[in-house]
């Protein structure tokens, strides 16, 4: 296929957590709020003169002094941040905004403050707790939380207008991203589609690491690129997989992956489309931030939720992308060390091959894992099996 026009561009911005879009805004005069999970609710994010930026660390080398302070049994995402942070990384924010959504995430969120990892003066972490449970009490939580330790900060420390109309305007420019990413992700149910995993993949992650309104304009242009984009007249993949996991911030993972010869057709997982870029929808009688709190409540795949409907959710869910995208198989993922995700991968994995009939490849890795030569291997074999599989099911033609 063509080349997207953008797509180099959009690399590039990928390269640096203060990428050419954040300090452009912040030239223009806005603050950067980073943050890290998404139960930070991200419209909420970009109020005001605010704009938010996901945390990554690309091409974080060793992490030696950060297992210092935080031991070789946590999360390399977690340990990987406060790398980066000690390296100078993040000192072009303006805030953080941290959750209690899992105990490495927050001791990363602390060690930002007890080594002071940014020395502006109005610079503040918050730390707010995450209910496990969707309930009037936990909602109620929630929304608290949100309202003290992000908004109440924001108006107090810079002047943040943090009204609901501004609430609002930023839950509009929001949707106006959600319904592009969505509609580019469509295009990934063709059975030859116009975009491979890999772009939609670097694609979906500059729209949460970038000022919204400034990628904007590109987001419009490569939506309307794709819609005339001819794909290749045969398909360059042997297999289509559905990817499901916790943490995954690393294009490359779907390019090791699409290079093995499957192509990654959904994504739910941490930095994916699912959940993150779905529309939310505010009615016009009731309290915005109350209701972008459930929406994120509701929304949420996180292994952290343990009520029995939200353990049955996350399956489903899988299942239903997996049939919907018309996937051959599905990759269960975790970081290592992620305790949420361990758990989950090994129980769901299981049971998604011997209840809902998928073949599942279940794998653990580290953080910068672009050149596994052991997860090659295993991808190659698995694509190999679903390959095998689908000619088995045609009577023996590919």
């Amino acid at each position: 296929m063509r080349d997207l026009k953008h797509l180099i561009y959009f690399e590039n911005l990928l390269e640096n957590a203060d990428n050419e879009l954040v300090k452009q805004a912040q030239t223009d005069g806005k603050l950067a709020v980073g943050y890290t999970c998404y139960h930070v609710p991200e419209a909420l994010l970009n109020v005001g003169n605010c704009f938010s930026v996901r945390l990554r660390a690309p091409r974080t080398g060793s992490l030696d002094i950060a297992t210092y302070y935080m031991s070789n049994y946590t999360c390399e995402f977690a340990r990987a941040l406060v790398e980066r942070g000690m390296e100078g990384g993040f000192q072009f924010l303006d805030a953080l905004a941290g959750v209690d959504a899992c105990s490495m995430m927050n001791r990363a969120m602390e060690h930002f403050e007890i080594l002071q990892l940014n020395s502006k003066p109005n610079f503040f972490v918050s730390h707010c707790d995450i209910p496990y449970k969707i309930t009037d009490y936990t909602l109620d939580s929630y929304v608290s939380q949100m309202r003290i330790h992000v908004l109440d900060e924001l108006k107090n420390r810079y002047g943040v207008d943090t009204s609901d109309d501004a609430i609002r305007a930023a839950v509009a420019q929001h949707n106006e991203v959600c319904r592009i990413i969505s509609e580019i992700g469509e295009m990934r149910k063709a059975d030859n589609p116009v975009i491979t995993g890999y772009e939609f993949h670097v694609l979906n992650l500059v729209t949460y690491t970038c000022p919204k309104d400034l990628i904007l304009p590109y987001l419009r242009e490569t939506l309307e690129e794709l819609k005339t984009r001819q794909p290749d007249e045969k398909p360059a993949f042997r297999a289509r997989v559905a990817i499901v996991g916790s943490e995954i911030d690393d294009p490359q993972l779907t390019k090791l992956i699409e290079g093995c010869g499957a192509l990654v057709v959904s994504d739910r997982y941490c930095f994916g489309s699912t959940p993150g870029r779905e529309v939310i929808e505010l009615k016009d009688d009731e309290d915005p931030l109350r209701q972008l709190c459930l929406h994120v409540m509701q929304h949420s795949e996180c292994a952290r939720y343990i009520a029995d409907e939200k353990v049955q959710q996350r399956r489903d869910t899988a299942d239903r992308l997996a049939r919907e995208f018309k996937a051959d198989g599905i990759i269960y993922e975790q970081m290592k060390y992620c305790d949420y995700w361990g758990f989950e991968r090994a129980l769901v994995s299981y049971i998604m091959h011997e209840e809902y009939n998928w073949p599942v490849l279940s794998i653990d890795r580290l953080y910068n894992n672009g050149n596994s030569g052991q997860l090659r291997t295993r991808v190659q074999a698995f694509v190999e099996s679903l390959e095998i599989k689908r000619i088995q099911k045609n009577g023996g033609t590919k």
